[in-house]
This record gives C-alpha cells, structure tokens and sequence, in this order.
C-alpha cells in the first residue's frame, strides 16, 4: 500500500514511519508540504497517488493556540479539509488525528465516539473544526482521536519529568484525568486501522484512567528515580488554556483494535529512555 504522511517529524509521525515499515510510505513535514496550501496538496497527491493519506500534521501548543488563533485553526482545520478534499478528488481514504480536548471533561465517565463534543479551548475547538471538515468533505474516512501522547524523541510529560529527577522533590497535578498513550502503540493501531474499510470516528488511546500524578509515579519507579512525588491540584499551576478536568476515552468501536494499558507505555517508554544514548 502507498501511504502518504503528514507530520512525519513529530511524535506520531516519527513512530508511524516504523509501524508503517511493509507499505511503501512517503513522510513529508512542513517543509516539503504546507497542508495549509490546498494547490500544494493536490500537486502532492496527483503526483504521489496514495493509497491512503495518513494526517499526523498538528498544532499542539495547546497554550500557545489561545493567542495564535489563526495559525492554529490553519493548521488544525484548514490543513485536514485541503487532505479531505484532495483525497475525496481521487477517492482515497483520510485518516485524520484529533485529541481527547475536543470534550469538557464533565461526564465525569470515559468518553466514547457517540459523546457530544464540546471543547473548552482554542486548541480544542480547532481540532474539532478539523474532523467536521474531514466528515463533511471525504466519505471514506477515519478520524482517530487519542490523548496524550508521548514519545521518547519529543517534547512531552513524561521527557519534561524524567528531566526533574534531580529536584529535592516534584510537585504533580492529581485531580486532570485522562488515558496516556505511547507513540509506538497507537501507531501501531493507526497501521492495522487502515487495513480496514471501517470508516468513522474511533477513540484510540492508552487503556485506562490515569491522572498527570499516576504517571510520574510509575514513569519514576519504571526509571528507578527515588525522587518524591508530591500530588497538588490543578489551581497551583493555572495555565492560560482551559483542559478538561475528565477525558478518558473509551470506545465502542471494534474491540480488535485496541491499545495496551497506558501503564505499559509508560514502562516502554522508560526502557526506550534508558537505552538511548546520553547527549
């Protein structure tokens, strides 16, 4: 199969390019594609004819998307409506990436796909302007939304508290729940997803609940860091986006497809931190 990536340098996309090792893929970032450019995608795509159109492509400053309004929504909604539309031309399936913070965290239960979104940030609301552009525009499509992702080569919780070892103690927000997902495991389920003709919105995300204070503590104990975590609440480090206080996914997709317990990436990842080599 050809697939066609956007984003390849980011944490999705660099995981994607070794889960989608057996088809043929071309990995393209910013600088060889702007998605923002609906003449550039089409050139891309006439010229490259995929078989499937893999969107990993994002803006994910979720504060810095409160003042950068338009750059946000260029690259979170225009970008995935220009891949929707020229991908519809040749009729070629679109799998777009969206997050968990298109939800407001107050069901206080796992969301599933059929939940009504209704996000509380700029970020939020762009990704979710995203998927309405992929659904409207591309029949053949899957938008997979998952929640925060980490990956050993990005910027991410789990990189920025391994970098804290060294502190007296470390001070995590308990009371923000949401389902951590490792790179390398959803990527793996992007891979088997796009083996399928299922089209539609799928919740794919790290299994279970877990809470920003959870997953310093098993990402400590997997490292062997002594450091104590001290648990705190939200209100000690106000940030200028609002987060959904609960966005557990769940789905009621097929259950073939799902990922390991966020506690194994978690330990993954620490195993791939250890491993690599000291800069």
């Amino acid at each position: 199969m050809r697939v066609l990536l956007t984003g390849s340098a980011g944490q999705l996309g660099q995981a994607l390019q070794l889960s989608l090792g057996r088809h043929d893929v071309l990995a393209v970032d910013l600088g060889e594609l702007d998605v923002v450019r609906l003449d550039a995608v089409r050139d891309a795509v006439a010229a490259y004819r995929p078989d499937v159109v893999i969107n990993a492509a994002a803006f994910t400053d979720v504060d810095g998307a409160e003042t950068r309004q338009e750059e946000a929504y260029a690259a979170n909604a225009l970008g995935p409506r220009n891949l929707a539309l020229a991908a519809a031309d040749r009729q070629i399936p679109l799998l777009h990436v969206s997050t968990d913070y298109v939800f407001d965290g107050s069901l206080r239960r796992p969301y599933h796909e059929f939940d009504r979104a209704n996000p509380l940030s700029v970020y939020g609301a762009s990704k979710l302007a995203g998927e309405e552009a992929v659904r409207a525009l591309n029949p053949r499509h899957y938008i997979v939304r998952t929640a925060w992702l980490f990956h050993e080569n990005g910027r991410n919780f789990p990189k920025t508290m391994a970098g804290l070892a060294d502190r007296p103690e470390v001070r995590v927000v308990n009371d923000q729940y949401g389902s951590p997902t490792y790179a390398p495991h959803l990527a793996d389920a992007i891979a088997r997803l796009i083996d399928t003709s299922a089209y539609g919105t799928f919740h794919l995300a790290g299994q279970g609940a877990a809470s920003w204070f959870d997953v310093a503590c098993v990402l400590y104990r997997a490292l062997g860091i002594s450091t104590p975590v001290q648990p705190v609440s939200r209100d000690e480090f106000p940030r200028p986006a609002a987060r959904p206080p609960y966005s557990v996914l769940t789905t009621m997709q097929d259950p073939r497809i799902v990922l390991p317990p966020w506690q194994d990436g978690v330990t993954s990842f620490a195993r791939a931190l250890r491993a690599a080599p000291r800069k």
